[in-house]
């Protein structure tokens, strides 16, 4: 057996799985679930100050896309499929009771609950963070919100200076770790990393789902009728790029990966490039809280196999074994796999 304790900066966890903020984590029952399933940490859905927040929550809305670009019963859903989402806000009432609540039941389990922020602006929100810091084990601050683009109630920031401005507001008086949260399309989200840390970020999540559009070719109307984020395996080559870039530039700044991994094997393949925990979302959504469970014991069987004592051996181990495109050896000429039992037409 593997030993598959990790930390994220000061925040140590028993494993690296994590049920990411999601409509998963947005009821006590969800989040308890979770736990329930074994996860190392669960972020709660994410809250924000602003009115428009309420207003989204009301526009949800989400669907899957099969390989042929089909949209698929959630019922029939195998997990391998692409999460097309128009999401919206856990409302404030009553949040911080049951996040206090629901953290308390955590430590019995050895885990935690991470409270999140989706930002519309810093002030207001390092007050939530600073309401939040004394009932959860840590603050994930969500920069990159893909919605942030369509809708008035959050932002997302893809500029270095403004993560600068937005993760010291936050960071400032809050005496529990701070997770930041970057989006996906960003110039460098690399860059971004580094402006987190600098201001003070404990670790940086990345990446955040994609902006994506998906029109239906018969009747010429886009589903969920509008634009929305994307999320699912098929984001995963992406996700690892920018994790395993970011290890390579600072091997110290703790990263969690997230947007892409389905099982214990995806996992793997994040911790190998350089993330020191998981979040899932998508695939909690579509195979239950379960799918953790299977996680966590896949992984074991995956890092076991491949002679890791300890998950954090695996941490960047592929990236270290990684070589420069000016460091590949010259072939005597280029393969041309698609040619392989084809003849022209």
């Amino acid at each position: 057996m593997t030993d598959l304790s990790t930390a994220i900066g000061p925040l140590r966890l028993k494993n690296p799985v994590m049920a990411a903020s999601s409509e998963a984590t947005m009821t006590e029952e969800g989040i308890r679930a979770c736990l329930d399933a074994g996860a190392g940490a669960v972020v709660a859905k994410s809250v924000n100050e602003s009115p428009a927040g309420r207003r989204q929550l009301l526009i949800a809305d989400y669907a899957l896309l099969g390989r042929a670009g089909e949209t698929v019963d959630w019922q029939r859903s195998s997990g391998d499929e692409t999460l097309l989402c128009r999401s919206g806000l856990a409302p404030l009432d009553g949040w911080l009771t049951m996040l206090e609540r629901t953290s308390r039941y955590a430590r019995g389990l050895g885990s935690h609950v991470i409270g999140s922020i989706t930002v519309a602006e810093p002030e207001p929100a390092a007050r939530i963070a600073r309401d939040m810091a004394p009932v959860v084990s840590a603050v994930e601050l969500n920069i990159g919100a893909p919605h942030g683009r369509e809708a008035t109630a959050v932002r997302q920031i893809t500029g270095a200076e403004m993560v600068k401005h937005y993760t010291r507001t936050v960071r400032a008086g809050l005496d529990v770790p701070l997770v930041v949260k970057l989006p996906a399309q960003a110039e460098s989200p690399l860059e971004l990393a580094a402006a987190a840390r600098d201001a003070g970020a404990d670790a940086v999540s990345m990446i955040g789902r994609f902006n994506g559009f998906w029109p239906d070719p018969v009747t010429s109307e886009p589903v969920l009728g509008s634009w929305g984020a994307v999320g699912g395996p098929g984001m995963l080559p992406v996700s690892l790029y920018w994790v395993s870039k970011t290890y390579a530039a600072d091997r110290e700044l703790p990263l969690i990966g997230t947007n892409g991994a389905r099982n214990g094997t995806d996992v793997a393949r994040f911790l190998l490039s350089g993330a020191r925990a998981v979040e899932l979302a998508s695939a909690v959504l579509m195979r239950g809280p379960g799918v953790l469970s299977d996680c966590v014991r896949d992984l074991d069987t995956v890092l076991t196999e491949g002679g890791y004592g300890r998950a954090t051996d695996a941490v960047g181990a592929a990236v270290r074994r990684a070589r420069s495109y000016a460091d590949i050896p010259l072939g005597d000429e280029p393969p041309r796999p698609w040619e392989n039992g084809r003849t022209a037409r």
